[in-house]
């Protein structure tokens, strides 16, 4: 069987799965936040060597004044104890996105999550905050253009260097949860041939059998990455 080697994890239902156990939003998303800590370390050992989650996109600042609170406090206690599981568990750590968007308390948190977890050698460990992708591709266009390349020079290598994920391999699979079929503005340019798998299991839920699953979809599909399968 081959485990893809890098997956990307669209993180959703965490505020679906607390309403329907009876519980306020923020208890999905505290839920959700220790789950993605159960899935590093799962998907590290299945031998997926790079994984990306989508924590917080550019339009989740129009949710409710007291969610953003919630999830800027959960952010910030995240990103201290995540300097603790990356050296447990010797993950290599990356955030994407716009992070001058984020308060300067939380910018410095993943500076130094950044610097600490830079030399380890398991689980490249992306996670996108304050991220979107056309946001993405508009901050790498800008980049190109202040480095006066000419027209002829700019080719797909050029802008795949300029973007947030630059030295990260494609995601050969992507993992949305919780029923919804949709990219929300997710590593648009990255997943031009990556397979999908929507799954109805809300984040919470989403455990290693599921990732399994998965994985084991993932298998049986056939990339041809445009090109015609020979008979």
């Amino acid at each position: 069987m081959a485990v893809p080697q890098h997956v990307a994890i669209i993180l959703d239902g965490n505020g679906r799965w607390a309403k329907a156990k009876g519980m306020p939003r923020n208890y999905g998303h505290v839920q959700g936040a220790k789950n993605v800590e159960q899935i590093c370390e799962d998907a590290y050992y299945m031998g997926i060597k790079y994984l990306t989650v989508y924590a917080f996109s550019t339009e989740n600042w129009k949710r409710s004044r007291d969610e953003v609170d919630a999830l800027m406090t959960l952010l910030r206690n995240y990103m201290k104890t995540c300097v603790k599981t990356a050296k447990k568990n010797h993950m290599k750590v990356r955030v994407i996105g716009d992070k001058t968007g984020l308060d300067e308390d939380i910018q410095r948190s993943i500076a130094q999550l950044e610097e600490e977890s830079k030399d380890q050698d398991g689980l490249n460990f992306t996670i996108a905050i304050n991220y979107g992708s056309r946001d993405e591709i508009c901050r790498a266009v800008k980049k190109i253009a202040a480095e006066g390349l000419a027209p002829e020079e700019i080719t797909e290598d050029v802008i795949s260097a300029h973007l947030d994920t630059a030295g990260i391999p494609d995601p050969d699979l992507l993992i949305r949860t919780s029923g919804e079929l949709r990219l929300s503005n997710y590593l648009m340019w990255q997943l031009a041939y990556t397979e999908f798998y929507f799954t109805e299991v809300p984040w919470p839920d989403f455990d290693k059998a599921e990732l399994q699953k998965a994985i084991d979809r993932y298998n049986v599909r056939d990339r041809r990455y445009g090109g015609v399968k020979e008979t």
